[in-house]
């Protein structure tokens, strides 16, 4: 089969980017035509749940890794496999309808927005970009293009979210004027890069898996592939970029937040390669209708850091959990662990206050059925573009520590910084430039 060749992509990408694709919505009684960007890890679990409604086919996936790709055609025999995913689209866009891009962090802003100019519509992945650029950019053309899209935040249709949603929105605690949340993931790493390089596994294609990252030597022992990607500066997005877009969606969604106005790191720092560990961040929002009237301060801690004693102190006995958020409102507390009801505290104070009663929803049917032209979906990129931005925006306050840093969203740059600034977005790699992006 013959490869794509990057200058002839760009020049399709460039001429749909002028002239957008017809927009393609499968009828509610019609086949939703489907593909994938990933064919492992949580792209195989994205792709089940996708392909479990009734109405999608899976036509092809891009995938360069051979073992997956190979492991992934027990479960759908019939699904054609690209290592490269710009052929893929070159080859079938125009039989498709949607998308989901599954793969690590730095690929998605380039891959959603060449499918977008495609005419598809996309399942994106949390974060939905790598840098704060991109999503600004990827809800612009959202937006303008009218593409049906979600963000891969599952957690965001549970009922346990949307019950603490409920709950904030209907005043329970009172405005809200402090938040704490907390992962103990570590998606870091400390330790310099190794100074080796590796044979390439026969099974992948380095070259494809580095995409838009400038070019590196191959490092084995899982270093990069399959899963340590993410505590890598150029891959991933740390700790904080991987259960960032999960645990502050909520709250997010509960308070109506929009951009913050300054950030502050007052944990460790990356090195020249890696995300650190026990990171720390202070963000402060403007008030909302469900906030103080000052506003909100939301702190961030990640792997063994935690919330000091004194905002802990209204659970009691209740232990901490691994992960979740604790809102601090005037007339009380809500604590939500990760995928967990919440908890009004004190609890003897909320013993008889009514819990919300909601229906579950599947979030992967229910972009597959705005596909269909059926409802909407609740983590458009109009809305996860913007909580992507402000969570990496946290990423970027950790290279410096102790400063406050103000930010102007509408600018896209930290104000008189413009080391900071520098990190609003990346230079893609020769040959891999995305129209709309780069």
């Amino acid at each position: 089969m013959p490869r794509l060749s990057r200058r002839s992509f760009l020049g399709v990408a460039a001429a749909t980017f002028a002239a957008p694709a017809l927009l393609r919505s499968a009828a509610p009684n019609e086949v939703v035509r489907h593909a994938s960007f990933g064919a492992g890890g949580m792209a195989r679990a994205d792709l089940q749940q996708i392909a479990s409604h009734k109405a999608v086919q899976l036509v092809c996936v891009a995938e360069v890794d051979a073992t997956r790709a190979a492991s992934l055609r027990q479960e759908f025999p019939d699904v054609k496999v690209y290592a490269d995913w710009r052929e893929m689209l070159d080859r079938e866009a125009s039989q498709l309808d949607s998308v989901n891009v599954s793969t690590p962090d730095h690929m998605h802003a380039a891959m959603a927005m060449s499918a977008m100019q495609r005419g598809l519509h996309v399942y994106c992945q949390k974060p939905l970009t790598h840098n704060i650029y991109e999503s600004r950019r990827l809800a612009e053309v959202a937006r303008a293009s009218r593409r049906v899209t979600q963000m891969g935040i599952q957690v965001h249709s549970s009922v346990e979210y949307r019950s603490a949603v409920a709950l904030i929105r209907e005043g329970a605690i009172g405005p809200v004027h402090t938040v704490h949340s907390w992962s103990s993931k570590k998606w870091g790493d400390p330790s310099p890069r190794p100074e080796r390089s590796d044979p390439v596994p026969p099974e992948l294609n380095w070259d494809l898996w580095l995409g838009v990252a400038a070019d590196r030597p191959y490092i084995g022992g899982g270093y990069y592939h399959p899963g340590n990607w993410r505590k890598r500066l150029d891959f991933g997005t740390g700790t904080f970029g991987d259960m960032g877009c999960h645990i502050l969606d909520p709250v997010c969604k509960a308070l109506a937040l929009t951009a913050p106005t300054t950030v502050k790191s007052v944990g460790n720092a990356p090195n020249a390669y890696n995300w650190a560990n026990d990171v720390v961040v202070e963000f402060h929002f403007p008030a909302t209708n469900f906030s103080a009237p000052q506003g909100v301060k939301l702190t961030w801690y990640d792997g063994d850091r935690r919330p000091p004693d004194e905002a802990t102190r209204v659970l009691g006995q209740r232990p901490l959990p691994d992960q979740g958020s604790l809102f601090l409102g005037t007339k009380g507390a809500l604590l939500l662990p990760h995928v967990a009801p919440p908890i009004l505290l004190p609890e003897q104070q909320f013993a008889d206050y009514p819990r919300p009663s909601l229906e579950p929803i599947n979030h992967w049917h229910q972009f597959v059925d705005a596909v269909r032209g059926e409802g909407t979906t609740s983590a458009p990129f109009d809305y996860a573009g913007p909580l992507t931005e402000w969570v990496l925006m946290g990423g970027v306050a950790t290279f410096f520590p102790h400063t406050e840093l103000a930010w102007n969203a509408e600018k896209l740059q930290f104000e008189g910084h413009a080391a900071a600034t520098s990190k609003v977005r990346r230079t893609y790699r020769a040959g891999w430039e995305v129209e709309g992006l780069s």
